[in-house]
């Protein structure tokens, strides 16, 4: 194996029988440690018998709605990439197969580290789009992510501001600490215009190559059209889902409420290094819902939900995959997809060791190695 697929492998480890013995290893492990627990007074398999009891009492019609709202996401955001790649490649781009691979990267996330699927969903679309390139198809990935760092952005200040007295965040103390606050705002700039100039350079060389998978944006009433009005509906089927599921376990659904395990979900997804943030997802929820349920309710919740969203992602993908490509002609090229995922990923990995010890005016093209 190379090790370019060595990087990503888990437990860096290219040998199928060494990584089952590592895998049993850590169940034994978590085994031992559960007896442990039990020994001590700490009721661990009397938890896990009350949080599963609660997840297998979910009524099936929430849990036919949350599905339907799950692929209305998948698929309305899918349509949105078609937006954007059939403006930038007219009459190349096929609608079906822009959500199929996209459906693919999405049921990936669940269950892969470091975002591979996404990976796999962009040379995917590198794949099945004529005349596209890789440097095309991240801007494309970026324009469609636009709208979501907005509004990420908009939960993020929202739960700023509500958690103000929480983390003891009080703005006084900047009117109290004039010349500090001064000399804090002027370090920033400093190093807004450092950043500016070492990617500036790299940037424009970027845009040159990249401009193509962009070019809806110069076109705003095409990007309304085809791109935020698609994910104005993704994100609406998103909160649906949340809504659903806290419904299911009468955990009270507020705007406050919601907006906690959004933001929640969203940082718990970017500190873990767990494949789809499981465990890390839990906690998080659980300290977002401490006002509405109690510990065992939130998890119960948050298992519960991921458990069932990730079911319809895989799901979802494999039945449009097959629709749409054909049984071999899908798994060829999913497969083909997620083995240059991989080495684009150690191309990156490598690429950013490279770059630290460049000199900081940016005499190093830092796209070496990545496209």
């Amino acid at each position: 194996m190379s090790t370019a697929v060595a990087t990503v492998t888990p437990f860096h480890d290219s040998s199928r029988k060494r990584r089952l013995v590592k895998v049993g290893c850590w169940l034994v492990g978590l085994l031992l440690l559960v007896v442990v627990l039990h020994l001590l007074g700490v009721d661990v398999i009397g938890w896990l018998k009350d949080v599963w009891a609660q997840i297998k009492d979910v009524p099936i019609q929430y849990l036919l709605v949350g599905g339907v709202l799950q692929i209305l996401q998948t698929s309305l955001n899918g349509l949105a990439y078609y937006g954007i790649l059939a403006y930038a490649y007219p009459g190349r781009v096929q609608l079906w197969q822009i959500i199929a691979a996209y459906a693919v990267g999405v049921s990936m996330n669940n269950f892969l580290p470091a975002n591979i699927g996404t990976f796999v969903t962009l040379l995917m679309f590198l794949a099945i789009i004529p005349g596209s390139t890789l440097p095309g198809i991240l801007a494309a990935y970026l324009v469609n992510k636009i709208f979501f760092t907005i509004v990420g952005g908009l939960v993020y200040l929202w739960l700023f501001l509500q958690a103000g007295q929480a983390f003891d965040v009080e703005l006084g103390w900047f009117r109290d600490h004039g010349p500090l606050t001064l000399l804090l705002l002027v370090g920033g700039v400093f190093l807004a215009v450092i950043l500016v100039r070492i990617f500036w350079r790299w940037l424009k060389k970027l845009w040159e190559k990249a401009k193509q998978g962009g070019k809806i944006l110069s076109d705003p009433k095409a990007f309304i059209t085809r791109v935020f009005l698609p994910q104005i509906g993704s994100y609406a089927a998103k909160v649906g889902v949340i809504i659903v599921f806290l419904a299911a376990y009468s955990i009270p659904v507020t705007f406050d409420s919601v907006m906690s395990v959004i933001g929640s979900s969203s940082a718990a997804n970017m500190a873990s290094v767990t494949p789809g943030a499981v465990g890390v997802t839990q906690a998080a929820n659980v300290v977002a819902l401490q006002d509405y349920a109690t510990a065992d309710t939130a998890t119960a919740y948050s298992l519960s939900q991921q458990l069932v969203t990730t079911a319809i992602n895989l799901g979802y993908a494999l039945v449009i995959v097959v629709l749409i490509f054909g049984w071999t002609g899908g798994k060829l090229l999913v497969s083909q997809s997620y083995t240059d995922a991989k080495v684009k990923a150690k191309e990156m990995k490598d690429s950013k060791g490279k770059d630290k010890g460049k000199d900081l005016l940016g005499s190093e093209d830092p796209t070496d190695g990545v496209t």
